[in-house]
């Protein structure tokens, strides 16, 4: 089991990578890093200054406010920190993809129209809709306009 310094010093070696990945000017007195991501994170500079020179690990608001600042999910900070494991925070399972049916198939457009229960007149329309927009190419009539005798164009 690690003990606190380990923790806190892995974890600030791997926070420091991340704001130094963001932009943030860490490295020099003057460069306004720090304090650019305190602002940016809701918190006190000195928490901030705190966790860079392994004083002491930050608390839970102040991981909100980086996590929040640097664009990384609060699940990452917090297992990275050692305050929580990857046990105590499973991930949701992903979502299927949309247009995808259980087992990861893609659903054809006829299998959507009878999926989302187009009517047969209306089928042929959505069909030709759905794979002129899945194509990206140039939408025409779907359906052929009467011509004067009531037969379709010409």
């Amino acid at each position: 089991m690690k003990s606190d310094a380990e923790h806190i010093d892995e974890f600030a070696a791997w926070i420091e990578g991340v704001m130094r990945a963001r932009g943030y000017d860490i490295d020099s007195p003057r460069g306004g890093g720090k304090t650019k991501l305190a602002e940016d994170a809701g918190v006190h500079r000195a928490a901030i200054t705190r966790l860079l020179q392994r004083q002491s690990m930050p608390d839970l608001e102040t991981m909100r406010g980086l996590s929040r600042a640097l664009g990384i999910p609060v699940r990452d900070v917090l297992i990275r920190s050692g305050k929580l494991t990857e046990q105590d925070l499973p991930q949701a399972p992903a979502p299927p993809e949309t247009g995808t049916v259980p087992g990861g198939h893609t659903l054809s457009a006829d299998q959507a129209a009878t999926a989302l229960g187009i009517p047969d007149h209306l089928r042929a329309a959505f069909v030709q809709i759905t794979e002129q927009l899945r194509l990206g190419a140039p939408a025409g009539p779907a359906i052929p306009e009467a011509g004067a005798d009531g037969q379709a164009g010409t």
